[in-house]
């Protein structure tokens, strides 16, 4: 049993975030520091081969769903609510359709249920062509990703998990070497034998294509209370380039129906 990291904000029903693919709890600080100040738990954690959690040898959604489940276990957490984004979706999806009486209402972001193409090759060969032995900083480590990954965002991204240690060595806080070659598991489609009937709410960026409308037969079969709504002007990380509008849309569902 894996005790992952995990960071806790506010009291009330308690709300756990699930980070996407590359990503950290990090990412989701600013949003949850607001939504712990509304009444709600927020426990943000980073899932394995990510962040301050283990590195494992092995990386897949249904693995990571357990380790979600132990979370649960762990900190004495009956029902919740479940948000994922990306490859955090897809274990919030899960995890929801696995163990329906854990959740409440499930938030999913940017995200379908059905399989995806590999989509991160140039992150790969971004990331493997920095030699963490010589650099003596994050400018010399962005210099040797340009080539591979051109869009500054995207670099600032990765390089969010480039950490120094006291020595002054550097070294990535993923598990890059089991996340690279465990890639197919992370991309898989999520298919349960089961529904999750409950009020699910998936949030699309405008401008992504990660959620098509080809998607929504196979996301209303699993999912047939689910609504989906559309952030414009919002790529994939919708959180990120709309927090106010992304903030409006959880908390308004989260308060939906709630006596």
């Amino acid at each position: 049993m894996l005790h992952l990291n995990y960071k806790k904000y506010g009291t009330g029903k308690p709300l756990i975030i699930l980070h996407g693919f590359l990503g950290s709890l990090d990412n989701w600080h600013t949003l949850a520091t607001e939504w712990g100040k509304s009444g709600i738990g927020v426990y943000t954690v980073d899932l394995r081969n990510h962040g301050r959690s283990p590195h494992t040898e092995e990386h897949s959604i249904k693995l990571m769903s357990d380790d979600i489940f132990d979370f649960l276990e762990q900190q004495n957490l009956d029902k919740i609510n479940l948000l994922g984004h990306s490859m955090g979706g897809k274990v919030a999806m899960h995890f929801a359709l696995n163990h329906p009486e854990k959740v409440d209402k499930l938030i999913i972001a940017d995200i379908a249920p059905g399989a995806y193409k590999h989509s991160h090759d140039d992150v790969f060969s971004a990331i493997f062509n920095v030699d963490i032995t010589k650099i003596r900083s994050r400018k010399e480590a962005e210099e040797m990703m340009i080539k591979y990954l051109p869009d500054f965002g995207t670099r600032q991204f990765i390089l969010k998990n480039l950490e120094r240690s006291d020595e002054g060595n550097y070294d990535w806080k993923f598990n890059i070497k089991t996340l690279f070659r465990e890639y197919d598991e992370t991309i898989k489609a999520v298919s349960s034998g089961h529904i999750f009937s409950n009020d699910v709410l998936f949030l699309k960026g405008g401008s992504s294509t990660y959620i098509r409308e080809r998607d929504t037969p196979e996301i209303l079969k699993l999912f047939p209370n689910a609504s989906i709504e559309i952030i414009e002007n919002a790529g994939h990380w919708l959180h990120a380039d709309k927090p106010k509008e992304f903030s409006e849309k959880v908390i308004h569902f989260l308060n939906e129906n709630n006596s």
